[in-house]
């Protein structure tokens, strides 16, 4: 019996012993299981990453066109804009800005405050500076500042629509 009690006793401290060994094999093991797995979701992580990536680029595209399209849109209106500012200027003639340069400020004024205020305020901008206050001076003060408006306001006028 006491063959089988140091046999039982020499395994038991050869258990003992190896626990530490086997332990380690099993944690040796469950790495590589790990790394296995790690591995094959590797390809499908990528391609998570990839798709986000790819809306997140299809968004800002989305952004940007339509960022394109306000910009372009700005673009029309000041096109139309400096178009209207110049049919305005190209009213006032030459040969008539010549004429109306040579009136006295009162006969230009009568002739001024009798006309569409848009040609007027065109002849009035073609004219130097002193020749436009001397005709504007002449002008009954409403009249005069109906074409100083129309002036200074002509480019907001064809945002805005026709103003009476």
């Amino acid at each position: 019996m006491i063959s089988l009690h140091r046999a039982g006793a020499v395994v038991a401290a050869s258990l003992f012993l190896a626990a530490p060994q086997v332990a380690v094999a099993q944690e040796q093991a469950g790495e590589g299981r790990v790394k296995q797995y790690c591995e094959n979701i590797a390809d499908a992580a990528a391609d998570a990453r990839f798709l986000l990536q790819k809306e997140t680029l299809e968004k800002m595209e989305k952004e940007i066109d339509s960022r394109i399209k306000v910009l372009e849109t700005k673009r029309a209106e000041y096109e139309d804009w400096l178009k209207r500012r110049n049919d305005f200027l190209a009213k006032a003639d030459e040969a008539v800005v010549s004429i109306y340069s040579r009136m006295r400020p009162d006969a230009a004024a009568l002739q001024l405050a009798n006309m569409d205020e848009e040609i007027a305020a065109a002849i009035l901008t073609k004219l130097n500076p002193r020749s436009s206050s001397s005709i504007l001076n002449e002008m009954e003060p409403a009249r005069a500042a109906q074409l100083t408006n129309v002036i200074t306001d002509a480019p907001r006028r064809g945002q805005n629509g026709a103003k009476s």
